[in-house]
C-alpha cells in the first residue's frame, strides 16, 4: 500500500543567495508542494547514493560584495578573477572540514573526496545509513508525472557538524533533462525527417534532403475535398516547408552569417585558443566520429585530440548504453557539432557525468572550476522547474556558480522548452539551475528568412521571433469548418521564462519589472522548425535528424559566440549575463512583436452551405490551447507530410506565441534582451579599447 505524505522541509533561505547586492527571497513552498506533489513511497533502503556536504562560508556578504565588484566596470577590481588563494578567506578552515567529514564516517558514509579548498564534502553510503545520518526519510514523489526525490522530514548531519552545513545535494535528487526538440510529423507523431545513414551514401547524399528556406512568398491556397464540393476554402499568406521533399534546417554557414560572424571568421576570430566545456550525462563513444562526419559535409576542421576530448569526473557510466536509453546521446551530438559549427577553432571539451542527477552534474561543474577546464561552460538542460525544487539544491548551484563567476567562467544553461510550464501569467516558470543569478540563462527564437528580401537565411532582412510554436488543423481531407474543428494541436513547444521566486533581481537586472531574477538574459535560434541536422549514433547505428532544436541549440550557439567574444577581447570576459544587461541599443538584436513585418500574415476564407466567413490570423488559431497570449505573431501554411506534394492535410503553424510569455520591445521573459548580432555585440561586450 502506497502511503501519500507531503513534503515538510522548510523552503526558507536565510542566508543572502543573490548576485550585485541581491539578496534570496523567502518562499514558503511546503504548502505549495504539499498541494502539487504526491509520495509515491519511500526510496529502497539498500540503495546506494552519493551526497555533497556543502560547508558554510565565512562572511558570504564579503563574498557577494567582491564577486559584485568583479563585474562593475567602476570598481577597480573589474575583471581581475580571484583565484583560489583569494578565496580562501572566505572558506570554511580544514577543522570544519574535519569535523564534518568525522561526523559522515561515524555515522557510516564513505568519504568520496573533499574539495581541496574546503568548500564541499562528497560521501556515500545506502540510503537507510543516509537517513540515519541526516534524521529524516527519503521519498519518492511526483509531479505532473516527473518524479524526484525528496526528504519528508528537514534534514540535518547529526552532532556539533550540523550547524557546519549550508546545504546537502543528494538528498532531494532531480534529473538533468536534455533540452533539445525535434519537430514532428502532426499527423504521425514521428520526426519530419529521421533515418539509418548507410555505408553507400556519400557525405554530400546525407543532408541533399535540406532546406534552408523556411518560408515562401504569400501565395493563394486552395483547399477541398476532391469529393465534395462544400465546404472548401481559399487561405492567403506565406508558406513554411511547402516542399515535402526537403525538410528545414540551417547549415553552419547559414547560422554564422544570421549572426554577424562571418567576417569575425574571416579575419581569424573563430573561438581559436578558447575552451569550451560541455556539461553532459553519460557520454558516448561515436561522438567525435559523428561530429567528424558533419564536418566533412560542411566543410569544418576537424575533431581530434588537440581540439576534443571528453572526461569522467566519477567514472564512466555502469550502462555503457545510458546515453542511448535516455537521449543524451542525441544531446551530446547536438552540443558538440553546434558549438562546433559556430566556433570551429574553438576546443571543445566534454564533461560526463556518470548519471544524470543535479548531485553529479554540480559534481561536474566542481571538476571543472577545480581543473580550471574551459572559461566558457555551456549546459543544454535543466534539472525540474523551481517550484519543486529543494533549497539545499537552489543554494549548492548558486555556490558553485559564484565560485566559477569569480574565477572568470561563464556558465550557460538552457532556459527550458516548455514555455510557462503551464503555470501561466504572471510570473511564467523558471526552472532550475538558470534561475540562479550566476548563471547565464539562454532563450530561443525562431530563425526565418524573409520570402520578400533576399529569401535565403543570413540576409539583412531575416525574421526573428520569440520561440513559440503553435499548430492548428485546416484540412485533414475535409476542410476544417471552421480553422481547428477537425481538432488543434495546440502550443507545441517555446522557450522557458519567468520571474524567479527563490532569487531576488540581481542589480544588473535593477531596471527590469518584479522583484525576482528575472529568465532568460540572451537568446538563439531554439525552434525545431528552424533548427539544425544532427547525426548521432544509438544502438551502433548511425543515424542523421533534421529539424532538431529547443535551447539544447541555443545555449551552445551562444556560448561559442561568447568564446569567440573572449577570442577578440584577448582575456576571459567572466560571467556574461551582466554585460550583456549593460549593452546599449543596436549591440544586441531586441527581438520584439511581428508588427513590423512586411509579411502578410495568413488569412482565409471558408465557403460552405451558409456562404462564406472570412477568419483573420488571431481567428485561426482562436481555439488553441492554451489561448495565444502574444498580441502580433507569425502564421504560415504548412502541408502534412504524410502526403507527399499533395495540400489534401494542411496546418496553420504560428511562430511566436509562445504560452503566456511574450516578446517585446527591450528585455522578455521568453528571448531576454536579444540575440547577437556580430561586430556590435562582441565589441559591446568587449572591454578592450575599440
Amino acid at each position: 500500500m502506497i502511503h501519500r505524505h507531503s513534503i515538510k522541509a522548510s523552503i526558507t533561505f536565510a542566508t543572502a543567495l543573490g548576485f550585485l547586492g541581491a539578496t534570496a527571497q523567502s518562499f514558503a513552498a511546503t504548502e505549495s508542494i504539499k498541494a502539487l506533489a504526491s509520495d509515491r513511497g519511500r526510496v529502497a533502503s539498500s540503495q546506494e547514493q552519493t551526497v555533497t556536504v556543502y560547508l558554510n562560508l565565512h562572511d558570504q556578504a564579503g563574498l557577494d560584495r567582491e564577486v559584485a565588484n568583479l563585474y562593475d566596470p567602476t570598481s577597480p577590481t573589474f575583471h581581475r578573477w580571484l583565484t583560489d588563494a583569494d578565496l580562501a578567506k572566505y572558506a570554511p578552515t580544514e577543522a570544519e572540514v574535519q569535523t564534518v567529514k568525522a561526523e559522515l564516517t561515524r555515522q557510516g558514509l564513505t568519504i568520496i573526496s573533499a574539495d581541496p579548498n574546503n568548500f564541499s564534502v562528497r560521501a556515500r553510503a545506502a540510503v537507510s545509513t543516509i537517513e540515519a545520518a541526516f534524521g529524516t526519510e527519503l521519498h519518492t514523489l511526483s509531479y505532473k508525472g516527473v518524479n524526484f526525490q525528496a526528504p519528508v522530514r528537514p534534514a540535518q548531519l547529526a552532532g556539533q557538524a550540523g550547524a557546519l552545513v549550508a546545504a546537502t545535494v543528494g538528498l532531494e535528487r532531480h534529473a538533468a533533462h536534455p533540452q533539445f526538440t525535434i519537430a514532428r510529423d502532426p499527423l504521425t507523431g514521428k520526426p519530419l525527417f529521421q533515418q539509418q545513414i548507410t555505408a553507400t551514401q556519400t557525405a554530400p547524399e546525407i543532408f541533399k534532403f535540406l532546406t534552408g528556406t523556411a518560408l515562401t512568398a504569400p501565395k493563394t491556397f486552395t483547399l477541398k475535398e476532391l469529393a465534395v464540393p462544400l465546404p472548401n476554402a481559399s487561405y492567403f499568406g506565406p508558406a513554411y516547408g511547402i516542399n515535402v521533399t526537403q525538410t528545414v534546417s540551417y547549415s553552419p554557414a547559414q547560422l554564422q552569417a544570421h549572426y554577424g560572424l562571418t567576417p569575425f571568421l574571416d579575419l581569424g576570430y573563430d573561438g581559436r585558443g578558447q575552451t569550451i566545456a560541455l556539461v553532459e550525462a553519460y557520454g558516448y563513444a561515436e561522438a567525435e566520429a559523428d561530429a567528424n562526419l558533419v564536418a566533412e559535409i560542411y566543410g569544418l576542421p576537424a575533431l581530434n585530440s588537440k581540439n576534443f576530448s571528453v572526461v569522467y569526473p566519477e567514472g564512466k557510466p555502469l550502462n555503457p548504453n545510458a546515453a542511448d536509453l535516455t537521449g543524451w546521446s542525441t544531446e551530446i551530438a547536438l552540443d558538440i557539432q553546434s558549438a562546433h559549427a559556430i566556433a570551429p577553432g574553438a576546443k571543445l571539451v566534454v564533461v560526463a557525468s556518470a548519471g544524470q542527477d543535479d548531485e553529479d552534474q554540480i559534481a561536474s561543474l566542481e571538476y571543472i572550476i577545480k581543473h580550471k577546464l574551459a572559461n566558457i561552460v555551456s549546459a543544454s538542460w535543466e534539472n525540474d522547474a523551481e517550484i519543486i525544487a529543494g533549497p539545499d539544491q537552489m543554494k549548492a548551484f548558486n555556490n558553485v556558480l559564484e565560485r566559477a563567476a569569480a574565477a572568470g567562467i561563464s556558465v550557460q544553461f538552457a532556459s527550458g522548452d516548455s514555455g510557462d510550464q503551464g503555470l501561466g501569467s504572471p510570473l511564467g516558470a523558471v526552472s532550475v539551475p538558470s534561475n540562479s543569478p550566476y548563471a547565464t540563462a539562454v532563450g530561443g527564437t525562431s530563425v526565418m528568412n524573409d520570402p520578400l528580401g533576399s529569401g535565403t537565411l543570413g540576409g539583412s532582412g531575416d525574421i526573428v521571433t520569440g520561440w513559440g510554436t503553435n499548430l492548428t488543423i485546416l484540412q485533414d481531407f475535409a476542410v476544417a469548418d471552421p480553422p481547428g474543428s477537425l481538432g488543434t494541436l495546440g502550443f507545441e513547444f517555446g522557450a522557458g521564462g519567468g520571474e524567479s521566486q527563490y532569487f531576488s533581481k540581481p542589480s544588473w537586472q535593477h531596471a527590469l519589472k518584479g522583484s525576482g531574477r528575472q529568465v532568460p538574459d540572451v537568446s538563439a535560434d531554439a525552434d525545431p522548425f528552424t533548427g539544425v541536422p544532427v547525426i548521432f549514433t544509438q544502438g551502433g547505428v548511425q543515424f542523421v535528424a533534421a529539424a532538431v532544436g529547443g535551447t539544447s541549440l541555443a545555449t551552445p550557439i551562444f556560448s561559442a559566440i561568447w568564446a569567440i567574444a573572449d577570442q577578440y577581447n584577448g582575456a576571459p570576459l567572466g560571467f556574461a549575463a551582466p554585460a550583456v544587461a549593460r549593452l546599449k541599443k543596436g549591440e544586441i538584436t531586441d527581438v520584439v512583436d511581428t508588427s513590423a513585418l512586411s509579411v502578410d500574415n495568413l488569412s482565409g476564407t471558408i465557403f460552405d452551405q451558409t456562404g462564406s466567413t472570412f477568419y483573420s490570423t488571431e481567428a485561426i488559431f482562436a481555439g488553441n490551447i492554451p489561448a495565444i497570449t502574444q498580441t502580433n505573431y507569425l502564421a504560415a501554411i504548412t502541408p502534412g507530410g504524410e502526403v507527399s506534394g499533395s495540400i489534401h492535410t494542411a496546418f496553420a503553424i504560428a511562430f511566436g506565441a509562445d504560452s503566456s510569455l511574450t516578446v517585446g520591445t527591450g528585455w522578455d521573459n521568453v528571448t531576454g534582451f536579444g540575440e547577437p548580432n556580430g561586430f556590435p555585440f562582441i565589441i559591446g561586450v568587449s572591454v578592450k579599447k575599440k
